[in-house]
Parts: structure tokens; sequence; C-alpha cells
């Protein structure tokens, strides 16, 4: 029975020794990460605005004289020039009117010539003593009163002759026209009727709003000298409407008021857009972009190379021997879809641009060469961005 037993114990004992031997420790793989050099390229940074068009010019059309509307010249939403006739007021009482003032005239006139001859005779009567001095007097005031009885009947003469002419209500300006607000028949009221409205559609007016610390960035940058559109054109715009991808309409500023609004703390701007065949129409939203920088050199990153840690931005750096470091960076506007990168890298750094999840500091990886190519951004229909800086990249990019 002891040798059994101790055969027993010594069998235990072996499987207790074998349970607790150490396992062999898992090797986890070296992860693979696509690296590139970052993209040197010249850029130049934009500020975006949204904003709205507005004419130019916009006139609310009224009649001068008071009367019944005769006519209508034009069809509702017409493109009408300077001087075209819109409508047309009755002008037979005011035809009238005219040729009474000058009858009026003409009789003014008579009279002018009859007290003339009246002086005339009396300054040779006085001359012999034939008459008094009175007398030849109230001759020469009578020819005098007669010269502004004339002036009198002429000014009415002109007076009635424009309002004549008032009676055809024509275009003040070039532009589209709204509809007609009084059919023909109605009564309209001189200085009160609005019959219409005429806007002018080329050139076009952009306003927007731009915060305070976007206006002293442009002031010190001019003070400082730092901005360079001038050599092109005067604080050159882009614009882009709702539906569209690319920024195709273009301009330059003409406004920036006098004062910030106390209670947004904004100031206002305008642009003035070109408007070739009057696409744009007043009312219409859309994104400018303001150039806000002159070229720059700059380095260029997927925006998805760029790893946020809170407030601070780094990307990760793969060594010659596969060790991942982190480098803090600068970062910038996005430029034709690539982030860019102020400061923190240089061209000949090897960067993760994909599989940065992968990838982490302190650790090897594999690399796979990959490439970074600009892309021109595209927004979707009816989907709107932030107001925040964007960058395009200059045509003299390196």
């Amino acid at each position: 029975m002891r040798i059994v037993s101790s055969w027993v114990l010594l069998a235990f004992a072996s499987v207790v020794v074998v349970g607790c031997a150490p396992k062999p420790r898992k090797v986890d793989p070296v992860p693979f990460v696509s690296v590139a050099h970052p993209l040197q390229k010249t850029v130049v940074d934009w500020d975006d605005y949204l904003g709205q068009f507005q004419a130019v010019d916009s006139v609310d059309l009224r009649p001068r004289v008071s009367g019944y509307l005769q006519s209508v010249g034009f069809r509702d939403g017409d493109v009408v020039k300077k001087g075209q006739v819109l409508f047309v007021i009755d002008p037979r009482p005011y035809q009238a009117a005219l040729d009474q003032a000058k009858g009026q005239a003409a009789h003014a006139q008579a009279a002018l010539a009859n007290a003339k001859t009246e002086e005339a005779r009396g300054q040779q009567l006085l001359a012999a003593h034939a008459i008094s001095q009175q007398a030849y007097d109230t001759l020469l005031a009578t020819e005098r009163q007669a010269t502004a009885d004339l002036v009198a009947a002429e000014a009415t003469v002109r007076t009635n002759a424009l309002n004549l002419g008032f009676t055809r209500v024509t275009a003040p300006l070039n532009g589209r026209i709204s509809d007609r607000r009084v059919s023909p028949g109605n009564l309209v009221t001189a200085d009160t009727t609005v019959l219409t409205n005429i806007v002018n559609l080329n050139p076009i007016w952009f306003s927007f709003t731009g915060s305070e610390a976007l206006y002293l960035k442009y002031q010190r940058a001019n003070k400082n000298g730092t901005r360079e559109s001038s050599r092109i054109t005067p604080n050159p715009v882009e614009v882009r409407l709702q539906d569209e991808t690319s920024y195709d309409w273009k301009g330059h500023m003409d406004f920036v008021d006098n004062a910030m609004d106390q209670g947004s703390g904004t100031i206002r701007g305008r642009a003035v857009i070109d408007n070739p065949g009057n696409f744009l129409t007043p009312g219409m939203f859309g994104h400018m972009r303001l150039l806000g920088s002159g070229p720059y050199t700059a380095m260029l990153v997927p925006d998805q190379a760029v790893v946020t840690d809170q407030t601070r931005q780094a990307i990760y750096v793969v060594g010659a021997d596969g060790m991942v470091t982190e480098r803090m960076v600068e970062v910038g506007p996005i430029a034709d879809g690539l982030r860019v990168i102020r400061s923190g890298l240089s061209p000949s750094d090897t960067i993760v641009i994909d599989g940065v999840q992968r990838a982490r500091p302190g650790h090897k990886v594999q690399v796979r060469q990959g490439t970074i190519t600009a892309v021109a951004p595209q927004w979707p229909a009816n989907v709107t961005t932030p107001l925040s800086t964007s960058a395009k990249i200059a045509d003299q990019a390196n």
C-alpha cells in the first residue's frame, strides 16, 4: 500500500509541475502604414464669408404728375434700357394747360411790345416838355411790369411743358424691371403711387459681415505691408453659389463700414461682382472668399494625417529604423483638399498618411510608400460651409 501511495503522489506532483510551467508569449505583428513626404507648395490664404447679393441701384418708379394711366410699355420682368417709355399717363389735360400757358405768354409778349412803344413815345414827349415827369414814370413802370409778366408767362410755359413730358414715365437706368403695380385706367398720384421697381444687375453687390478679429487681421496686414493682393487686383474676392462646387464669380472689395456693430461685434463689408448675362439676382445667397495673405510656402498633408490631442496637433514621423515619433505642428487652413502645415515639418520628413490609428509613438511600423495629391474641394449642393479661413494653391506653385 505504501508503494502505491508513493506512485500516486509522484503522478500528482508531476501534473502540478506541468500545469505551472510558463506559456510562450505571443508577439504582436508590426503594423503596416502608408507614408510619404509632405507636399511643398506655394499657397494663398482666403477668408470665407456667407453673404447676400444686392442691387447697386434699386428704384421705385413713381409718377411725377397725377392722372389716369393710359398704357404700359413693357412686359413684367423685362430688361429695359435707360430712357425707355414704361408708362403713359393721359396727356390731354397737360397739353391743354400748356396751350393755355403759351397763349398767356403771347398776350404778355404783346403787352410788353405795346409798353415799350408807349415808353419810347413818352420819352420823346418828356424831352419836348409835352408831358410831366410823373406821366413818363408811369409809362416806364408799365413797361417794366410787362417785362415781368412775360418772364412769369414763359416760366409757366416751361412748367406745363415739363408736366406734359412727365406723362411719359421713362426708365431712369438700365436694368431688370419688376411687374407693373397699376393697370391702365387707374388714377395715379404724383410722387405717391408706386408703378414698379427697377434694379440694375451688372455689376452687382455682395454684402457680408466680418468679425472684429478678421478686421484687425486685415488692418495689421495692410499696416505691415504683408498683403500682396494689390499686385494683381485690389482686394480680389471669389464667390460660389449654393449649388456650385467652385468659386466662379470674380470681383473685388468695394466698401467697409466705418464702425463695428455694437450688438454683434461685426463690421459690414461689400464687394462688387461681375454679372455678365444678369444671372445673379438681388437676394441670392453665396459663399465668398477674400484674399487673406500674400503667397507663402507651406507643407501640405492629408487632413487625416493630423492627430488632434485636445488643443495640440501632431503628425507621426517615421524614422529610417521604422520607429514612430510624434511631431508637434502648427496647422493652417485647407488648400485644395490638403491641410496646410505652417511649421513643425520639413520636406524631407517621412510622415504617416494612412493607418495613423495603427501607429504609436515609440513603436516600430512597416511602411508602404504612398502619394499626396492635391484635389480641388467639392461641396455637395445645398450644403453650406462654416465661416473660416481656407487656402488656395497659388499659380506660381513650386
